[in-house]
């Protein structure tokens, strides 16, 4: 391939507005364009570098370091491959989409890659005052269907216990979708009448019933153009989920005590913590509404297959409740949150933090303020097996490092909050992890 013809693909990329790289079958990048030296180049060099280097700070490539590699699935596959990784930016490690196209010459032979970043807006790595948050593999791995999903109009199922967050996987859904910019409208399925059920989702006209004093536009209405989430769509009565199946397989609807059939424009999303297809067996849910709805099926992880992220999931909790700003829960408040088993899940979480935000006096969420009130659920024992440990006295640098790198695995979150309570900065704990990781 000729140098004039990497010029005008260098030329190119460099004026979409996607973060996109060259790079060649060594890992190495070529060129990056203006959007992605912006996004990700944090005022470095970026040519010359390798892209594990730039996007993991490893020393080795993303496959040989326990990560799936889009570069090497891609030279394998000869086609486009995608996948979600966490990636260090100038503002920390961020949730970002990664699609690598191989590029051939004249003969057919791969001889270049292009890799377009998307950085995933609806969640967040680190502690966050809004939406999703989280970093482990159940987490990752449910966020990436969000994405594969989210630019169709297929309909989605999330399935999960109570607690788990799905109307903010719907809302993440919506807002990675085409149809952002249209409405989401959210529905509680639960102890639904037949009537409320019509009247609520296809609205009525006037006089179709007593105390009807003018039409009413119905959610099926409301949710034009964007998203109709139905939460707890597994307590519909059969009767409900006739009229449902209807309005999904016609894509009409009547409004009550109205004759004409109108139009419908809406993405479906559903959820349940129930178990449908047993459901289904045991006809307290329809086999067709069943099939209808579980297109592309989601399951939001609970809290016990997430442990990892209760520290950063504790930190944020406690960003959107406290009502005192910059408070911070002790290690020891953490560290017994991480040994408990939630029934509730996230919510119950939240509800801990709350009570124990509205017990604390000081700057600090210490563990009395999280038992006070909660002796009715007992915490799970802890493993004295994964605590710090030593066999023999060693020098304190290499304590300090052996200390920082155990820190590291205990609590993989948020860097910023793991610093704060080592009692160092950001910009320290960075260098004794890269010192700790040299050693």
């Amino acid at each position: 391939m000729t140098a004039h013809f990497l010029s005008e693909l260098i030329s190119f990329l460099d004026g979409l507005p996607e973060p996109r790289i060259i790079m060649d079958g060594e890992y190495r990048i070529i060129a990056a364009n203006t959007a992605y030296l912006k996004e990700f180049g944090g005022g470095e060099p970026i040519a010359g570098r390798c892209c594990y280097e730039v996007s993991h700070h490893f020393s080795m490539p993303c496959d040989q370091a326990g990560e799936s590699c889009p570069l090497k699935q891609s030279l394998e596959a000869g086609a486009p491959q995608r996948v979600l990784h966490l990636h260090h930016t100038p503002r920390g490690e961020e949730h970002v989409d990664v699609e690598t196209t191989p590029i051939r010459d004249d003969q057919g032979q791969v001889v270049y890659f292009v890799e377009t970043m998307r950085i995933v807006r609806q969640a967040s790595s680190r502690a966050a005052a809004q939406g999703l948050v989280g970093r482990s593999p159940a987490f990752v791995g449910m966020l990436e269907k969000v994405l594969r999903v989210a630019n169709s109009n297929a309909s989605v199922l999330l399935l999960g216990e109570t607690g788990t967050g799905k109307e903010l996987v719907a809302q993440a859904i919506h807002e990675a979708s085409a149809r952002e910019d249209g409405p989401f409208v959210a529905v509680d399925c639960a102890g639904m009448t037949e009537t409320l059920f019509e009247s609520e989702l296809f609205g009525y006209e006037k006089g179709a019933f007593t105390g009807a004093n003018h039409r009413k536009q119905g959610l099926v209405e409301a949710a034009s153009g964007g998203t109709l989430f139905l939460d707890e769509i597994g307590e519909l009565p059969l009767a409900l989920q006739v009229k449902l199946l209807r309005l999904l397989e016609t894509g009409t609807y009547r409004r009550v005590g109205g004759l004409d059939w109108l139009p419908a424009n809406f993405r479906l999303i559903a959820a349940t913590h129930r178990d449908l297809r047993s459901m289904v067996q045991a006809e307290t849910f329809r086999r067709d509404l069943y099939f209808r709805i579980n297109t592309f099926p989601i399951h939001t992880p609970a809290l016990h297959e997430r442990v990892e992220d209760i520290p950063l999931l504790a930190a944020s909790l406690l960003e959107r409740v406290d009502r005192k700003p910059r408070r911070q829960l002790t290690p020891a408040a953490l560290a017994w949150l991480s040994s408990r088993r939630f029934s509730g899940n996230i919510r119950e979480l939240r509800n801990l933090i709350e009570r124990a935000t509205l017990l604390a006096d000081g700057d600090k969420i210490d563990l009395p303020h999280l038992t006070e009130m909660a002796d009715d659920v007992a915490p799970a024992p802890v493993d004295s097996s994964a605590g710090f440990k030593l066999s023999a006295v060693i020098e304190l640098a290499e304590l300090e490092m052996r200390y920082i790198a155990w820190a590291e695995a205990q609590m993989p979150g948020d860097p910023g909050l793991l610093a704060s309570l080592l009692g160092v900065s950001q910009r320290t704990l960075y260098r004794k992890l890269k010192d700790a990781r040299a050693h």
